[in-house]
């Protein structure tokens, strides 16, 4: 391995959103710094199974919308 190319890799304390912590390894910051995460598996709905409100739909129903009472008639 080449010296003096690579990130120095240190523990760091990381705080979740819900107050717990755990140390890991990383690259980031230095020796003994905390991380605190706005976002985490506990909090994200991806993890949790929430779902995202959609209000006015896509681009479809958005042109529906906007364009549906023209025609095409001759």
């Amino acid at each position: 391995m080449k010296q003096g190319i690579h990130p120095d890799y240190h523990t760091i304390k990381v705080v979740m959103t819900d107050g717990t912590t755990y140390e890991t390894r990383s690259t980031w910051g230095a020796e003994g710094d905390s991380m605190t995460l706005e976002i985490d598996p506990k909090s994200h709905p991806a993890w949790t199974g929430g779902t995202r409100t959609v209000g006015e739909g896509g681009q479809v129903a958005r042109f529906k919308k906007r364009f549906g009472s023209f025609s095409l008639n001759k």
